[in-house]
């Protein structure tokens, strides 16, 4: 009954009133003051991005190495389908693409093996490769390999390198000049596929090219993707970004090249392609819209290539491995 003090749970149990408690003497405070900032990342000896700061400051440190990698050592690749990427570092997968990247000098930082690999002459030369330079050689798990490599075709094997480093349009006539040979350069015109512009570069470096030239905007960068289809190409051949492809164009024209565009709707077939053996730029435009207005009036000659049936179309890789194709061919006669 109400005011019934005798009732269980009516009254307060005894020193279960608050107030006033005895203190600590500093104890809790000085709990709270912690251990001061966490450490960098790259600062901690136990953390992955301590160890590949390592290793990069030993790759720097090797006799011949400034910390900064040559113009041929310094292309590389890396992730959007087929591997990934990042601020600091960029993944590529594959035996022949990790192989010709060793091959290439293309610093690295951590070369990733599958546990129980099954071995080949590719992966035999790429563990000697990588115990020569000095690159550190890590076991991992199918799992982890996987997740470093976005799921993508890796055959047990990754390496992780620094992110590409693009030419400059200029450099691309720089290397014909050097070889003596009319300059070859293939441009495209709105390509966002980068596994288009991988399979350039595999058509570029068998046939002689001296570049690949894409704009800086809206287009297909060397990735993961363009690097695994180009084989390795992408270690050979440098890829050159201008700002504006219809002024950089006009450019190498006043340089003396000439510029042809592959369309549908061309002057000429391309069997009977002008220029071929002249300092020469090769333009491909998307699949889709082709070449843009500007690109194609800056245009010297407008080429197509003959197929069977009216509504069928090539895509960018393909139309300029046949271009290549015919314009090896005509200098070689």
């Amino acid at each position: 009954m109400a005011g019934n003090s005798q009732r269980r749970g009516a009254t307060r149990n005894p020193g279960s009133k608050k107030g006033a408690r005895v203190g600590t003497g500093g104890n809790g405070r000085r709990a709270l003051e912690g251990k001061g900032p966490t450490p960098k990342a790259e600062d901690r000896p136990y953390h992955a991005a301590h160890k590949k700061k390592v290793a990069a400051e030993r790759v720097a440190g090797r006799p011949g190495g400034s910390g900064r990698p040559s113009a041929g050592a310094s292309r590389s690749a890396a992730g959007s389908r087929g591997g990934r990427t990042s601020a600091t570092h960029e993944i590529v997968s594959g035996r022949n693409s990790v192989l010709e990247a060793l091959r290439a000098g293309i610093p690295v930082s951590t070369v990733y093996l599958a546990a129980r690999l099954e071995a080949d002459d590719r992966t035999r030369e790429i563990i000697s490769l990588a115990a020569d330079a000095g690159y550190p050689l890590l076991e991992v798990g199918r799992a982890e390999i996987d997740r470093l490599t976005d799921g993508s075709v890796h055959q047990g094997v990754a390496i992780q390198v620094p992110p590409y480093t693009y030419a400059e349009p200029d450099d691309l006539l720089d290397a014909a000049h050097a070889a003596d040979v009319p300059p070859l350069v293939v441009a495209l015109d709105g390509v966002t596929d980068p596994r288009n512009l991988g399979a350039v570069l595999r058509s570029a470096g068998a046939f002689g090219a001296h570049g690949v030239l894409v704009p800086e905007r809206r287009a297909a960068g060397v990735t993961a993707a363009a690097w695994k289809v180009s084989a390795g190409a992408a270690a050979r051949v440098p890829v050159a970004r201008a700002t504006n492809l219809a002024r950089t164009l006009g450019e190498y024209q006043q340089a003396g090249m000439f510029v042809v565009g592959l369309d549908a709707g061309g002057d000429v077939p391309l069997g009977e392609l002008p220029y071929a053996g002249d300092p020469l730029v090769i333009v491909v435009g998307s699949e889709g819209k082709g070449l843009s207005r500007l690109v194609r009036e800056r245009c010297d000659a407008i080429a197509s290539i003959p197929i069977a049936a009216a509504v069928e179309s090539l895509n960018a890789g393909v139309a300029a491995g046949i271009a290549l194709y015919e314009v090896a061919r005509q200098r070689a006669v």
